[in-house]
């Protein structure tokens, strides 16, 4: 007997516990859930920084791959004093004219 009565009130209980939680009151239930529309809970500012951190790690996997392949290429003579010296080889300039444009452009 004292089994049963346990049981009903265990039952009362698990009926009663969530009707408790059901009777809060709500001040949207005039209309719609404030999370039902993109507007409402920061919908539109939870997007904006979405869109934001998105648009930083495209930006930074396009320069780390740049920098990337930036690393393989090294940098070729300058061409300004190859032809300098090209000039001075040919005779076109004196030692001392390839001398100061060599200063000038080092």
């Amino acid at each position: 007997m004292q089994r049963i009565q346990w049981l009903l009130a265990a039952a009362m209980i698990a009926l009663v516990l969530p009707l408790r939680a059901t009777a809060q009151e709500r001040p949207w239930e005039w209309g719609m859930h404030p999370m039902s529309w993109m507007w409402g809970a920061w919908g539109l500012g939870m997007m904006i920084v979405m869109l934001v951190f998105w648009g930083l790690v495209i930006a930074a996997l396009v320069v780390g791959i740049r920098w990337l392949v930036s690393q393989g290429q090294r940098s070729g003579p300058d061409r300004a004093l190859e032809v300098l010296r090209e000039r001075y080889a040919r005779g076109e300039i004196t030692r001392e004219q390839f001398e100061a444009m060599k200063r000038d452009l080092g």
